[in-house]
């Protein structure tokens, strides 16, 4: 047996270490960050302020926003940090903490994104039923258990982490912790901890995702059995927002999951689109390709005038 040095902290080496381009990565990010807060915060506004948005399809649209505030302010304030910073350290409860909240809020986000799916089904499929059968007793449930099933899932995962053992080696390629980036620093077994991250993964996120698919065959059938073609095209409009969405989501989020962690440019891309990027486009696309949106906006407009 080797004696190993216990480490107290691990370096981000995220982005770039040239000052100049940490500088402009610095606004760049910050740009981002404040157009996402102000984004989300707004959208939330307009729904909680508009009478005619308080219907189901907006309550979980108002739940997203909140999500991906709480998604993005769990990494961008510390890559924010770190590129003004010379030391770039984070400690190994900090980094468990992040990697767990950056877990929780993504899989909260991978269930209320199949949930919003099933509600645009129910919506097209059963326009007369919808208020009765999506009420507000059964919207919050669903909602409490999108979050309650993802943090639950992210507990499993950092309890089995927390197992791990980490010397020798400080150095994270990228500007979070997230679980992949902490298996090649430990030197011990990490083989029970990937396991349960790739179980989970596959369950959770590909589950999510083969539910949201499901829903959107049924759409389609739905859709094409329809004769008027103003139903057709406003079905259409209804499912483009949350259809472009899901792809900006599983598109980068879950690839980051199931590749291998080799510090790549690949990894950092994808870790950035879901982290940083989705949450700033998810209320721009909501809003610009919403009509109900946009007419709220100009009532309060108006009622402040």
């Amino acid at each position: 047996m080797r004696n190993h040095s216990v480490v107290s902290e691990f370096i981000l080496f995220g982005l770039s270490a040239d000052p100049q381009i940490e500088a402009l990565l610095f606004v760049l990010f910050l740009v981002i960050y404040l157009l996402t807060l102000m984004g989300n915060l707004m959208l939330l506004l307009v729904i909680r302020a508009d009478s005619c948005l308080h219907t189901p399809m907006y309550f979980f649209l108002g739940q997203l926003s909140f999500l991906d505030l709480c998604h993005s302010s769990v990494t961008v304030p510390k890559l924010l940090e770190n590129l003004l910073s010379e030391k770039k350290t984070i400690s190994v409860e900090g980094c468990l903490a992040q990697a767990f909240f950056v877990f929780a809020t993504g899989g909260t986000e991978s269930c209320l994104l199949t949930i919003m799916a099933y509600d645009r089904y129910v919506a097209i499929s059963s326009p007369l039923l919808y208020g009765q059968m999506m009420n507000r007793q059964l919207c919050m449930g669903l909602v409490w258990g999108s979050w309650s099933v993802a943090f639950l899932d992210a507990l499993i995962n950092i309890l089995v982490a927390l197992n791990l053992d980490f010397c020798g080696a400080q150095n994270i390629h990228h500007f979070s912790c997230e679980l992949p980036s902490l298996y090649s620093l430990s030197c011990c077994d990490v083989s029970a901890s990937f396991t349960v991250l790739l179980c989970s993964s596959l369950l959770h996120f590909f589950g999510n995702f083969l539910l949201i698919f499901f829903s959107y065959v049924c759409i389609l059938f739905t859709i094409l059995s329809m004769n008027a073609t103003t139903g057709i095209n406003k079905a259409f409009s209804t499912c483009s927002s949350h259809l472009t969405a899901v792809i900006f989501f599983y598109g980068s989020g879950l690839l980051r999951y199931l590749m291998p962690n080799l510090g790549s440019t690949q990894e950092l891309i994808f870790s950035l689109h879901y982290s940083v990027v989705t949450p700033m486009l998810n209320p721009v696309i909501y809003s610009l390709k919403n009509k109900e949106v946009k007419a709220a906006v100009r009532r309060i407009l108006r009622k402040r005038v």
